[in-house]
Parts: C-alpha cells; structure tokens; sequence
C-alpha cells in the first residue's frame, strides 16, 4: 500500500489518479529544487505529471529539463506516496501517485521553459524546511538520513 500524505480525500468528492515522477538531485553540498511562483510560491522537487504514452523516467527527464533546464542521469527509484489535492492549473481533483527518485545531475543546458518556475540551489536543511509539501521532505529526510 501507497502511503497516503496529506489531505484526507473528500468522500464526496470525484478525484483522477494523475501519476507523476520526482527528483531528489544532489549537487555538490546543495539539492537542485524548483520554486514555482505562481500563483504563490511553492518550493519543489523538480518534476510533474506523467503523459499518456510517457513513462515515469521518460516524464522525469521532461519534468526536470522544463522545470530547472538540467540533464540527469542514473535515476533510483527511491518509492511513492500519494496526495489528494486540487490543481487549480487544471481545474482537477486529483489523486496525485508521486514517485521519488534521486538522480544526479549532469548539467544544466538551457533556461526552465516553464515561465512560472525558477531553479534554487538550496542546503539540504534549507530544502527540507522549505519544500512545500510533506511527501517530499519525508523522501528528502530519508534520502539525507
């Protein structure tokens, strides 16, 4: 079973599974994080939604190049965790299945080409207290020990 983090689903509520995958990507003495500005600031380990067609390393790849503009490689699956939320971006419920990897990034070879998302290298305690959501610093404690 997935652990669920978070809100509780709403029992009346219609909610589609929106698989997506995640990166934990150390760099030097700092992790690679994404901030997304709007429509508030979220801090974020860099990934998203997985497409139809796509699969979880294919959308980790894509994710990642769109979010901070870096190549990765060598990705390890490190698990999963599942959140109920509302995406207003899509105007969905959704039950998000997030699944963890940590990677190592290669280099950065463009700007992020999503306009609302800008790259932070943070010190693994400043990303732990500032990733915004709880799934991810549980994966992010557990990857640091």
């Amino acid at each position: 079973m997935i652990r669920r983090i978070g809100e509780v689903p709403q029992k009346d509520r219609s909610y589609r599974l929106r698989p997506g995958a995640y990166a934990i990507l150390p760099l030097g003495n700092g992790i690679l994080t994404t901030a997304q500005i709007a429509p508030r600031v979220d801090v974020q380990l860099p990934g998203g939604g997985v497409d139809p067609g796509e699969s979880p390393l294919q959308a980790l790849h894509r994710e990642v190049l769109e979010e901070i503009g870096w190549r990765i490689d060598r990705p390890r699956r490190l698990g999963a965790f599942r959140r109920f939320v509302f995406m207003p971006e899509y105007d969905l419920w959704a039950e998000k299945l997030c699944t963890v990897y940590v990677a190592h990034p290669v280099r950065k070879i463009a700007e992020p080409t999503e306009s609302d998302h800008e790259t932070l290298l943070l010190s693994a305690a400043e990303a732990v207290e500032m990733l915004g959501n709880a799934g991810d610093r549980m994966f992010l404690k557990r990857y640091l020990g």
